[in-house]
Formats: C-alpha cells, structure tokens, sequence
C-alpha cells in the first residue's frame, strides 16, 4: 500500500466517532499552523537580517514567553469564565494584529513589546482549545482527540517551516503577514462553523454545595503541579529548537532555507509516525514511555554538538528528538486529561500551558546566553543533562503515581476532588 494511502487509512481508524464540530476546531487549527511562520524563524530574522546578537535574539523570545506565561493564567480563568469561543476569537484576532506589525517594527526596545504582545496574544488560544476538545470528546477518545490535534499542529509546522524558509530568501515581511492571515482565516473558520462547548452552568442550590476551584486549587493540586513541572524542563529543551538551534546553524555557515529544511524534518516525522506510534504505545507502561521519551528528547539536542556544519548530522538529531516527542506528547496528555476537573478546565489547561509558556520565556534567554558565553558544547550538553533528569523525574511520578484503568485502549480518567 502506498505511503499516502497507508497514512489516509490511520487517520480514519484513529479519527472515527469523533463529533463533527471537533474536526471543525481541527481544520482551524491546521489552517493556522500552516501560517505558523514567525516563531520558527524570529531568532534568524533579529540575528541575520536585522544584525542583533544571540543575547539579544534570546531576550526577545524570552519576552514572547513572557507574553504567554501571562496569556496562560489569564486565558485559562477567561475560558472558564466567559467561555472558550469568545476566548479563542479574540486571541486569534490579536495575534493577526500583532503578527503583522512585528513585519514592520523597527528599533530593538519596540521589537520587543510587539514580540511580547503576539506572545500574549497567541498563547491565549491554548486553554480555549484544550477545554473545546474536553467538552466535545468522550472522556474514552480524549487521548486520541488530542492526538490527532497535536497531529494537525505538525502537519501545519512542517509545512510551513520547508515553505517559509524558501519563501524568507526574499524577505521576511511577506512571512509576518501570511502568517497573520492564517491565523485571520483560523478565527473565521471558528467563527462560522465551532459553536460555545462550555457546559451549563449548575443550578444556584447545586453550585453552592461544590466545592469553588480557583487557580489556587490547581496550583495546591500537588500530583498535577508534579507533572507541569517536569514538563516544564522538558519544555526547555524543545524551547531551542525554535531557538538556539537556528543561530548555531547560522553561525555554522547554514542558510535559512537549509535550517527551514533541517527543521521541517521535526513536524514531517510526527505526521507519519505519530498515529502509528500512538498506537503502539497503547497498554505500554506509561512511566517507560515518558523515561524513554524525555532520554531521547535530551539527548537528541544533546548530539547537536557533534553536528559542525553538517546538515545531515542536524537532521539526525532532530530525527532523534522528535521520536522522543512522540513518545511524550500524547502521554503527557493522558496525564493532563485525567487532572483537570470539568468545571475548571480551563484553568487546568492554563497551567498546564504555563509550562511551555515559562519554558519559552526562560528557555531562549537562557539558551542564547548560554551559547554567546560558554558555547554550543555547554549549551547541547545541559539538555542532554536535562532530559536524564526529567527521566529521574517521571521515575518517582510512576511510583507515587498508580496507572490508571485502561478502557478500549485509553486511559480512564479518575475523579479530581478541589481543594478546599
């Protein structure tokens, strides 16, 4: 069987049964990663076409981290709030905003306010996308839900990554624009076809006797804030793929277009082994797969330091990292559905995003100076160093941690009980 034919036939195994109005939030979410051009490339745009340093390369990611960190808590309690849609549609409309005045910005103080505004303005869609996925899939195809959705994100990064670095040859603005009206095309696709997922709200006399769940019971919730923050080191390993890993390649003698195709290798891999894989790690021992997960991911950025100006040997250690991402994404996931209570999904989701977001705020700053002052060895060998100590790490998570039952071959999320 053809290549193509074989990966139509598992996503229709892995796709059936979901409702319609989640293959909707899907389409909008792959119309919007194919658009995804600005935060693959930014470190390259500042360093290479605008001449700043790597620090200052780093500061500038950092603040887009920071954006997001502040879109994570604040979009996760506006998701719970005042629903997912109306979330979702004005961060997506920010982020076209914004995204389109980096292209124009000038002078290094105003690149970096705009920077941490996309960075609050496109994080914010993510508590509201993970609660619409909880609200409309059984709680038995969550992890596949996710899957496929993470699945849509690589099929749009590596797309747009190969495409982008061809198409910045000849400018970078026509990359900050297409990218804006991707994520303008996103929000009319939600807009039209994704109805507000928020369940009822319980009768007065029924909400009186819960229990409130407020950030500070997610944030109390000592099992769940165990696995954000292993993610969280694991986050800031990944963090300088986007990162540092384009300005070493840079400082290697490698193009763009050659970093664009190096790095495309990453979402190219996910959308052919993802779903196969996920398959296969189904009834495999969860703490395995995340100790084999996060080895892999560290280690494969940990190689980088023997790549020189290689571009196969870059490729190869993005090969590496990228199996050991899909290794840990849908676990990962699995653990995430099984904390996050119904009424406060989007808080849940908040924190849980808050991971990446502090990893993208902490990750390029530390990453680009690490590489300026100490050099690519230092920084390669610490995430080698950090993905053995995030594999320590989910070690004692699964000894304190019972697996949950397994139903048809995905987890069974147990009861979460707020804190009072």
């Amino acid at each position: 069987m053809p290549l193509l034919a074989r990966l139509a036939a598992e996503a229709r195994r892995a796709g059936g049964g979901l409702p319609r109005q989640f293959w909707w939030l899907w389409t909008s979410t792959l119309v919007n990663r194919l658009g995804g051009f600005v935060v693959t490339f930014l470190a390259m745009y500042l360093t290479h076409e605008r001449g700043y340093s790597a620090a200052y390369a780093g500061l500038v990611a950092s603040l887009f981290g920071l954006g997001s960190a502040v879109a994570a808590i604040g979009a996760g309690v506006l998701t719970d709030r005042l629903g997912r849609r109306p979330t979702l549609l004005a961060a997506q409309l920010s982020t076209a905003l914004f995204t389109a005045l980096l292209g124009y910005t000038d002078g290094p103080v105003a690149i970096a306010a705009v920077a941490f505004l996309v960075g609050l303005a496109s994080n914010a869609s993510r508590p509201a996308v993970s609660a619409m996925i909880a609200d409309l899939v059984p709680a038995a195809d969550r992890v596949r839900a996710y899957a496929l959705n993470y699945w849509a994100i690589n099929i749009g990064f590596g797309a747009s990554a190969a495409v982008a670095g061809l198409i910045a040859v000849h400018g970078y603005l026509a990359l900050f624009l297409l990218d804006a009206l991707t994520t303008l095309l996103c929000a009319v696709v939600v807009f039209v076809k994704v109805p507000e997922t928020q369940p009822e709200a319980a009768p007065a006399a029924v909400a009186e006797q819960e229990p409130r769940v407020g950030l500070g019971t997610v944030f109390r919730d000592g099992p769940f804030m165990a696995v954000v923050a292993v993610n969280l080191l694991l986050a800031l390993v990944v963090q300088q793929g986007s990162t540092t890993l384009p300005v070493d390649m840079g400082a290697h003698g490698l193009s763009a277009a050659r970093f664009g195709l190096v790095i495309s290798l990453n979402g190219v891999l996910i959308v052919l082994l993802q779903l196969p894989l996920t398959r296969l790690m189904e009834h495999r021992d969860r703490t395995a797969l995340l100790v084999a997960g996060a080895l892999l991911t560290g280690w494969g950025f940990g190689l980088t330091a023997l790549a020189g100006s290689s571009a196969a040997l870059y490729a190869l250690t993005v090969a590496v990292w990228t199996v050991g991402e899909i290794v840990t994404a849908p676990t990962m996931m699995a653990l995430v559905a099984e904390h996050s209570p119904a009424r406060a999904r989007g808080r849940y989701q908040g924190v849980y995003s808050l991971s990446w977001s502090l990893a993208s705020f902490v990750g390029p700053l530390g990453g680009g100076l690490l590489l300026q002052y100490a050099g690519s060895w230092a920084l390669w060998g610490g995430c080698a160093a950090a993905g053995t100590l995030a594999a320590l790490a989910f070690v004692a998570i699964g000894r304190r941690q019972p697996r949950p039952p397994v139903v048809d071959g995905a987890p069974v999320a147990a009861p979460v009980e707020a804190a009072a």
